[in-house]
């Protein structure tokens, strides 16, 4: 009999939430997602430190201001590692938009466009990247201008249907919704634990892809942020499901059948006028939730991002 994970892929898309070359080898997945968390665990990681190496000697070279070669080294290592991923995954490789750049549209802009010019530079071209970038008014007005010019990008810390039908109606290529995240919110107010079916997260999720079809939207909808494969399953048909390796393993080491739990058949209606600036920031206010994470969301990846800026210092 087949594994959840080998039946889970005739369903979904599976993406490697890792920069672990070794775990996307062996779970050969789709894609793979990364962000500054994930590419500071590359420290830890044997097979990355000539990689690392490398990247401290060129930036070294090129420039002379210390603060100057601590941002070029951040990026220069961000696509060094998505580079090493895309000779791996057949599909694409997100690269996160520093968290700091959250409420800066131009600046997101620009981020973006020297991460691409850095991935061309290795021979990786644009239709392989996803550019992450977090699902602020801001970051969704970047990203809808970077999707005019073809270049792709990856809606992260999405906690809610305001930032949900923003990034739609921004004709953005894919957005992840969080599944584990929301479920520690509740479970932190309520105290109660949660069966999948009844998992808040599950449903958001699947509301979310539910309104997609509905209105026809062609934006890839990638659950994300998983705490247990319960959560994985009920997703099962979701477009994407980017998915740790610890996860992933319990998958491959585990038989049976997986049922389609989401359905891509929408009605296709036509779409609503496009929300406001005034009406996101209400909506999104209004759910305390959203509101909490993605703020912490933000924060934690910027602590990362100061966190991967002090390694790279030492180095330096």
């Amino acid at each position: 009999m087949a594994t959840q994970l080998d039946a889970l892929k005739e369903l979904s898309h599976v993406v490697a939430d890792t920069g672990d070359l070794d775990a996307i080898r062996k779970y050969q997945p789709m894609d793979a997602t990364t962000n500054p968390s994930l590419i500071l665990k590359a420290f830890d990681l044997e097979s990355y430190q000539p990689l690392i190496k490398d990247v401290i000697e060129r930036v070294k070279k090129e420039e002379s201001d210390r603060d100057a070669q601590i941002a070029s080294a951040v990026d220069h290592l961000a696509v060094a590692i998505g580079s090493e991923i895309a000779g791996i995954v057949p599909g694409r490789v997100s690269t996160e938009v520093s968290a700091k750049l959250s409420f800066d549209t131009e600046a997101s802009i620009e981020k973006a466009h020297h991460l691409i010019k850095l991935y061309e530079e290795r021979g990786v071209s644009k239709d392989r990247v996803l550019i992450k970038l977090a699902s602020t008014w801001e970051g969704i007005r970047a990203a809808e201008s970077l999707e005019k010019e073809g270049i792709n990008c990856n809606l992260t810390l999405l906690f809610s249907d305001a930032q949900a039908r923003a990034c739609f109606e921004a004709g953005v290529f894919l957005i992840s919704p969080f599944v584990g995240r929301v479920t520690d919110w509740y479970k932190k107010e309520t105290g109660k634990d949660y069966t999948a079916e009844e998992d808040p997260g599950v449903k958001f999720v699947r509301n979310v892809c539910q309104y997609a079809s509905d209105y026809g939207y062609e934006t890839v909808v990638m659950g994300a942020s998983f705490r247990n494969t319960g959560q994985i399953l009920a997703l099962a048909g979701c477009n994407r499901l980017t998915i740790s390796p610890q996860l992933l393993e319990e998958l491959s080491a585990t038989e049976g059948k997986v049922e389609r739990k989401v359905s891509d058949e929408g009605k296709g209606a036509e779409t609503l006028p496009r929300i406001t600036e005034s009406e996101f920031r209400f909506a999104h206010n209004e759910d305390a939730m959203a509101n909490d994470k993605l703020a912490e969301g933000i924060r934690k990846f910027a602590a990362d991002q100061d966190t991967l800026e002090e390694q790279i210092a030492k180095l330096l």
